[in-house]
């Protein structure tokens, strides 16, 4: 299916959306995750959409993430038309296609060695990074116009010279979907960085509110993790981190998912199956009042 797919992607945005209501009984989840690999190799992009309570999230979520998708959950039948309305929107937003990310490091600047890249908006997604010829790329997909696409990068700076100095060249290497095949390249900007002798912290807001973002997916990663090996108490602990997170992102449909599953936990009772896939789909995204 997915070669049928990519021959039909000439001169168009290519997305697919994968629909389960139910665990894969008849196949093996490690060929989906190399399925969603080869997809995101063809520049196809694949949204993942769960009806119902009875379906993977683990997987579901990784093959959105890998290639570059959505993770949708849609709890009962008169949901899906609101939801598929919103992911017809942000297909309708696309300008660009098959962009990646192109980052060159100064001497003594490197990546972390653990999850250096993350996006933040429109969802939270762990990026992965390749290293060709000591240049860092990073696959963003598709992107939106008048959309921010908001990439967190975790840099390690060694002692440099007081004054200013560039520690990293970004660029966007993509493709005009009128024009497929053909690699364009945007101007590339300087990362620069003021070194004073004596540093006074000058905090941005809008900067804050993405590493909270960041830091919000991954309290939750953890609670989640610490849940399935048994550990309730530091499930709950670290779910109520993850609300005051989010409510110091002033995201308070998050913060009551979130404190709700802690209080839960804390009371021995068991998260139901929607109470955990409501749990991650708050922790990657904001959700919009109603």
């Amino acid at each position: 299916g997915i070669t049928e797919l990519a021959k039909g992607k000439e001169e168009t945005i290519s997305q697919a959306f994968l629909l389960t209501d139910g665990e894969n009984e008849h196949g093996d989840n490690d060929r989906c995750l190399k399925l969603a690999e080869l997809a995101a190799s063809y520049n196809l992009t694949l949204n993942a959409l769960g009806f119902g309570d009875h379906w993977n999230q683990d997987i579901a979520e990784k093959i959105a993430d890998i290639a570059s998708g959505t993770l949708s959950y849609i709890e009962k039948p008169e949901d899906a038309v609101g939801e598929f309305s919103r992911l017809f929107d942000r297909i309708q937003l696309v300008g660009l296609t098959n962009a990646y990310l192109l980052l060159s490091l100064a001497p003594k600047v490197r990546l972390a060695e653990l999850k250096p890249v993350a996006q933040v908006v429109p969802d939270t997604i762990e990026l992965p990074v390749i290293e060709e010829s000591g240049q860092f790329i990073v696959r963003l997909g598709d992107l939106m116009v008048d959309a921010p696409r908001v990439v967190l990068a975790n840099l390690y700076i060694g002692q440099l010279a007081v004054g200013n100095t560039t520690v990293a060249r970004l660029q966007i290497r993509y493709e005009n979907p009128t024009n497929p095949g053909e690699d364009l390249f945007s101007d590339t900007i300087p990362v620069d960085a003021v070194v004073a002798p004596n540093v006074q912290p000058q905090p941005n807001d809008q900067v804050q509110q993405h590493v909270l973002a960041l830091a919000k997916y991954r309290q939750t990663q953890i609670a989640e993790t610490k849940l399935q090996s048994g550990d309730r108490t530091g499930a709950a602990t670290m779910l109520q981190h993850a609300a005051k997170t989010a409510l110091q992102m002033g995201d308070k449909n998050a913060a009551t998912v979130l404190q709700s599953s802690a209080t839960q936990l804390q009371a021995g009772q068991e998260l139901s199956e929607s109470d955990r896939k409501k749990t991650r789909i708050v922790s990657k995204t904001v959700l919009r009042s109603n």
